[in-house]
């Protein structure tokens, strides 16, 4: 089975390029369109409400765009909005949500952290997920103002460092011996989070796991890409110098308004 038509990916930001990226490797043939709805960061601080319209109106984007399948590559758009995608649209959808399950079943400690958007954590998605491991110490931290500072561009700030430490170190004392990374803006902080944190804990963050779920939807439902099309589109409705930055201006960013 053959699909040519692109995979599409969104996020509130840039923070799903992580997202992305893990895809793009996995499946380098295939066409990606990724869009960025920077305009609206953070979803994290949005009613359900909110999340819910600003997803639906990224999706109709995307299919307008021909997309096959397309990756919530948010997770508080996933936690908040997935099932009511998947209600209204006829097109598989690829969700990203907090690994909590790796973390619970290895840790050794029975303590893991969860930093993520208040968006993320509040939602009943997560709270089911959470549910299921009450043998393990679940420690939530909300990442206030780490998102706006990545869309501004600002990863390595004395801002960021002071935000970072106020949020991990009390996970540190409280024995976690793995991290898990809730939001996909958050792998872009790994090199700063491993200053403040011992080595022996494990960081985990959800790409390859979606990468490895695109993949298998592809080959069950979707098809695969017949010709290499190493040719990936990105837009944003914001300034696109960020987003080009950490893509390292490998590709044009196209500004459109949606």
């Amino acid at each position: 089975m053959t699909n040519n038509n692109p995979i599409g990916v969104f996020d509130s930001g840039i923070g799903g390029t992580s997202i992305w990226s893990a895809i793009h490797d996995l499946l380098p043939n295939e066409k990606t369109i990724y869009l960025a709805d920077s305009k609206n960061a953070p979803y994290g601080q949005k009613t359900k409400d909110e999340i819910v319209a600003l997803s639906k109106k990224n999706v109709e984007f995307l299919l307008e765009n021909n997309c096959k399948l397309i990756v919530v590559a948010c997770n508080t758009a996933t936690t908040n909005a997935i099932r009511e995608l998947r209600a209204d649209y006829d097109i598989p959808f690829v969700g990203i949500e907090p690994a909590i399950k790796p973390a619970a079943n290895n840790s050794q400690t029975q303590v893991i952290g969860i930093l993520a958007t208040k968006g993320t954590l509040n939602s009943e998605l997560f709270n089911k997920t959470a549910e299921m491991f009450q043998n393990t110490k679940i420690i939530e931290q909300v990442g206030y103002g780490l998102v706006q500072l990545i869309e501004d561009g600002n990863l390595y700030s004395p801002e960021m460092t002071q935000l970072l430490e106020s949020y991990l170190k009390p996970m540190v004392d409280a024995n976690i011996d793995y991290l898990v990374l809730g939001c996909s803006h958050y792998p872009y902080l790994i090199p700063q989070i491993k200053k403040i944190i011992p080595d022996h804990i494990k960081i985990i963050d959800s790409g390859e796991a979606v990468a490895r779920q695109t993949k298998n939807l592809l080959q069950d439902k979707v098809g695969f890409s017949e010709i290499k099309q190493n040719d990936p589109i990105f837009y944003v409705n914001s300034d696109p110098k960020v987003l080009e930055s950490i893509l390292e201006y490998k590709y044009p960013v196209i500004k459109k308004d949606f």
